[in-house]
């Protein structure tokens, strides 16, 4: 599925971001958003690492969170620690769009208004989409970009290892 920048690319980032776990350092946090377009960056210090890592871990419930209501409190927690001034941007040479950070601002403000952003546009697109794997202890999020819409599981590797458990299950005396 297609979504905007902000309920695609941002979205994805904040899952990224929270599969990257609580210990992770200054360049694993920049491969991460170089690798969902967040370049370039600049520098990205222990405490800017250490800062990300902590919005990640406010992140997460918006994944696992059953609760509609709940999502919804938790992702404008997130909108409003994370506010700036929303404006049209045309840096790179790319054309006009929607920024919720000024483009001078610290990393850490520009990926939190970011990944709110997003996660905000793609819970009022299809909230459906935001997920929690499905296989017990695995603890993996994901945005759902498959073509229908019921994605269960982080990876095949975990929906197979579900369905053999379940199979064996099924035929064991």
């Amino acid at each position: 599925m297609h979504f905007n920048h902000y309920g695609g690319t941002a979205a994805e980032l904040a899952a990224a971001l929270v599969n990257a776990g609580p210990a992770v350092g200054p360049a694993d946090v920049l491969t991460v958003l170089r690798a969902h377009g967040c370049a370039p960056l600049g520098e990205m210090s222990e405490e800017d690492a250490a800062e990300l890592a902590r919005w990640a871990v406010r992140l997460r419930p918006v994944f696992g969170e059953p609760s509609r209501d709940e999502q919804v409190r938790v992702v404008n927690g997130l909108l409003a620690d994370s506010a700036t001034q929303p404006h049209v941007s045309q840096h790179d040479g790319r054309p006009p769009h929607l920024h919720y950070a000024l483009e001078d601002a610290h990393v850490v403000d520009r990926v939190r208004a970011f990944t709110a952003a997003g996660l905000a546009h793609l819970l009022c697109q299809d909230g459906d989409r935001i997920g929690l794997c499905g296989r017990e202890g695995c603890g993996v999020v994901y945005v759902d970009t498959s073509r229908n819409g019921r994605r269960r599981f982080c990876t095949p590797r975990c929906a197979n290892r579900v369905h053999v458990a379940e199979h064996r299950s099924r035929h064991t005396p």
